[in-house]
């Protein structure tokens, strides 16, 4: 009888307990129905696309699982590039567009893929490089810079290999930036309004990590103050000159210094990296 007794509580606990999971799994399923597809698309697509970039279409993966494959270290490296640029080229900018045309039916131009207040975005554009030129001639002093940039160590004593290397930097620019300030700051403002600028500025903060502690720190204001400027101009594409335009000086000052082992700031130090 005991037994028994036992048996019933414990089928009746069970079929409340399964009561109550179908319960929460039916209203779960009600409430997320009500939610906008867009800002849910996004930022699905964001965790999702950003992770494929980790694993599989970064420098690491490659040195990892395919560098094995080349005869020497100066192929692999060159290989390990041009793989990171195409791989991010697909997972930040063409994944994403695929995304906005089949899944949300919307055009590139609600995305901020337009040339915006142009007349405004380029004056902005211009001071915004004459000022972080400046900043960046001092901070490039920092012997932190050189140890990091540029990335790829064979541009600091070529100028093909440097030019070549700051075009896949476009590109990889290019798509950084419509993914962040294209893609997720206009995919997501409609539904939370200038949210949305501080919501695309958490992510590209945390994929600073492991730079320079000063370059990271500046990326919070950077973020914000790149994706203002992209919703007020309508357009992500001056983000990209003026992302580009930093890791342009960044990469110049910082190979021009390596090369000339020159740490100074003033005009003399100037002179010495490009005359001498």
């Amino acid at each position: 009888m005991l037994y028994l007794k036992s048996y019933i509580i414990l089928f009746t606990d069970t079929a409340s307990i399964r009561l109550t999971v179908k319960s929460f799994i039916k209203t779960g399923i009600n409430e997320f129905r009500e939610l906008d597809l867009q800002p849910v698309v996004v930022m699905l697509s964001v965790a999702i696309l950003q992770t494929i970039s980790w694993y599989f279409t970064s420098r690491g993966f490659f040195a990892q699982n395919l560098a094995g494959y080349f005869d020497d270290y100066q192929s692999a490296r060159y290989a390990q590039f041009i793989y990171w640029f195409a791989g991010d080229f697909i997972s930040l900018f063409l994944l994403p567009v695929l995304i906005i045309r089949f899944i949300l039916r919307g055009k590139l131009s609600e995305f901020g893929f337009r040339a915006g207040d142009y007349r405004t975005g380029i004056k902005f554009t211009g001071v915004s490089l004459l000022v972080m030129g400046i900043i960046i001639w001092f901070v490039s002093a920092n012997s932190q810079f050189l140890k990091v940039y540029p990335h790829l160590e064979f541009a600091r004593d070529s100028l093909i290999i440097f030019l070549l290397y700051e075009l896949g930097i476009l590109l990889y620019m290019f798509s950084w930036e419509f993914m962040w300030r294209g893609f997720t700051l206009f995919g997501l403002y409609p539904k939370f309004g200038l949210y949305a600028v501080f919501i695309q500025m958490i992510p590209f903060v945390i994929l600073h990590n492991g730079k320079p502690a000063l370059e990271t720190f500046s990326s919070v204001l950077g973020g914000i103050v790149l994706g203002y400027m992209s919703l007020k101009l309508g357009s992500f594409i001056y983000a990209v000159i003026i992302h580009f335009g930093v890791m342009l000086f960044i990469d110049m000052f910082s190979a021009l210094r390596y090369t000339k082992t020159e740490l100074g700031t003033g005009f003399e130090a100037l002179y010495n990296i490009i005359f001498k």
